[in-house]
């Protein structure tokens, strides 16, 4: 038996004659795993799940997954590694795997917040491709908004590793000095999306619907808002205009949200978001 590092998991993937480990058993890496075999990305089959506490895997063993708690010995086997554990567990994990990494045959990946590249390379050294990413909540249902940076990548690890998280949803590269923005924007934003919901279920009570009702009616109509730009890549000022009529209710109530501030608080509570977390580096 290898050894275990703390309370993480590792899963293996074969995805074309490529293994994949995830390490880290918790949301987010059975997530992935989940999302990766829904999408049929890979097989059930192909995966080896391993953690200390394998009764919490039972699920995924149900699913037809193997499960194991040899954690090294599936990281010689892997080319491609997803670090999915807890910050404060990051380094201590990495430098127990580090003398199994080849840069030759192993792909980094990390989900881990707030660990940049230059914190992994520091591990490793900097010859290994590298990538952080960064999904959402919604990675739970694949529909996550996934964003990526990397260094060292080729096009077709590139590819690979964006072609792995569009099974989850949404990718999108961008820089790494811009993975903080999209902290605020991609995963603060869910909950910001939220608690306008809330509030449009608030205002819906107090117009006669029930709490139910109201929840189903304000939860689909922002779905739909946001599929609207996804499937038409069009602006909001465009399909706002589409529902905004001379003097009629859609600009009234629009208007008066601006009145009382509604894109300003927004956009201040982004920015607010944004600096807390350059606060707190």
């Amino acid at each position: 038996m290898s050894q275990v590092l703390g309370d993480t998991c590792l899963i293996i993937i074969t995805v074309m004659n490529k293994k994949i480990a995830i390490i880290g058993g918790g949301n987010l890496g059975s997530a992935i795993a989940e999302g990766l075999i829904n999408s049929g990305f890979v097989l059930p089959a192909d995966l080896i799940v391993t953690k200390r506490n394998i009764e919490t895997l039972k699920p995924l063993a149900e699913r037809g997954v193997n499960i194991s708690n040899n954690n090294i010995e599936a990281v010689k086997n892997a080319t491609w590694i997803i670090l999915a554990i807890k910050p404060f567990q990051f380094k201590e994990v990495l430098t127990q795997l580090q003398p199994e990494l080849v840069a030759a045959k192993h792909c980094l990946i990390s989900v881990v917040t707030g660990v940049w590249v230059k914190d992994i390379q520091e591990i490793v050294g900097n010859d290994f491709p590298i990538f952080r990413a960064m999904p959402n909540t919604a990675i739970a249902i694949q529909e996550s908004m996934t964003c990526i940076c990397n260094v060292n990548a080729s096009q077709e690890q590139t590819a690979f590793v964006s072609n792995a998280f569009d099974q989850l949803g949404k990718s999108v590269l961008i820089e790494e000095k811009l993975m903080d923005a999209a902290t605020v924007l991609g995963a603060c934003g869910t909950a910001y999306a939220m608690r306008y919901i809330r509030a449009n279920i608030q205002g819906g009570i107090e117009i006669g619907f029930s709490a139910k009702v109201a929840s189903l009616i304000a939860a689909q109509t922002v779905k739909g808002a946001a599929e609207l730009l996804l499937q038409k890549n069009t602006h909001p000022e465009q399909e706002i205009d589409k529902v905004t009529t001379p003097k009629g209710c859609t600009i009234a109530g629009l208007n008066e949200m601006e009145h009382q501030g509604f894109s300003s608080s927004l956009i201040k509570g982004i920015v607010t978001s944004y600096k807390k977390i350059l606060s707190d580096m």
